[in-house]
């Protein structure tokens, strides 16, 4: 089980000192939200994940990207900056999509189960706790493949959350939306069930950022 205490505990003291990151729009060559392979949670928990965003947006208060179902997601692997243009026949993306097929095939689906939330420096999140080793199986899949072409990550990741918002504006009440957080607290919001990976683009329109898939690949199972 991930031991997440050092990390809520950091972003709960960066949150009540005002130390955090505002998000501004995206723009060509910036280092935040590039292209990346997502993990995208479906199920009943999905709806739950929808609600819950809605109630950090009233706890965290007005001007901050509160996502909806179509920008809940895992991030498995961060594989470039922000470009504004993405062609069909590009190169890195026809690369990362060769090299997702080769790690998932074989894999199948995963489970994670999203429990406890998390406010840190640039929003909040819900934490998420794999149920088997399938999803680091897959993360060292995917690095290896990519090889070179993933170069833009140098680290591993080792933490797993879903992002409920982020914040975009400054935080009138830091202390109120810290106890929202710690009045659900360790409670279990449902087990995410992962059915492919995308490669996936995000675009900010009318202060909320979305996430469109420019390619999918399924987690399949291997030989019976």
């Amino acid at each position: 089980m991930i031991d997440y205490s050092g990390f809520v505990a950091k972003g709960r003291a960066d949150v009540l000192a005002g130390d955090v990151h505002l998000e501004r729009p995206p723009v060509d060559g910036g280092t935040r939200w590039g292209l990346a392979a997502i993990m995208r949670p479906t199920g009943t928990v999905l709806d739950e994940l929808c609600a819950l965003a809605r109630q950090a947006g009233r706890a965290a208060g007005a001007g901050h990207w509160v996502h909806g179902r179509n920008t809940l997601h895992f991030t498995l692997r961060s594989l470039e900056p922000y470009r504004d243009v993405v062609f069909p026949d590009d190169g890195p993306l026809a690369a990362y999509a060769r090299a997702l097929d080769a790690a998932t095939g074989g894999t199948g689906p995963l489970r994670i189960e999203l429990r406890g939330l998390a406010p840190h420096a640039g929003g909040v999140q819900v934490l998420g706790h794999p149920v088997d080793d399938r999803l680091v199986t897959l993360q060292q899949r995917f690095a290896a493949e990519l090889g070179a072409a993933g170069a833009v990550e140098h680290w591993v990741r080792d933490i797993w959350y879903v992002g409920l918002l982020h914040f975009a504006a400054p935080l009138t009440d830091p202390r109120r939306l810290v106890d929202w957080c710690e009045a659900l607290g360790d409670r279990s919001f449902g087990t995410a069930e992962i059915h492919a990976v995308e490669i996936a683009r995000f675009r900010l329109a009318e202060g909320a950022m979305t996430a469109q898939c420019l390619h999918k690949a399924p987690l399949t199972p291997g030989p019976a």
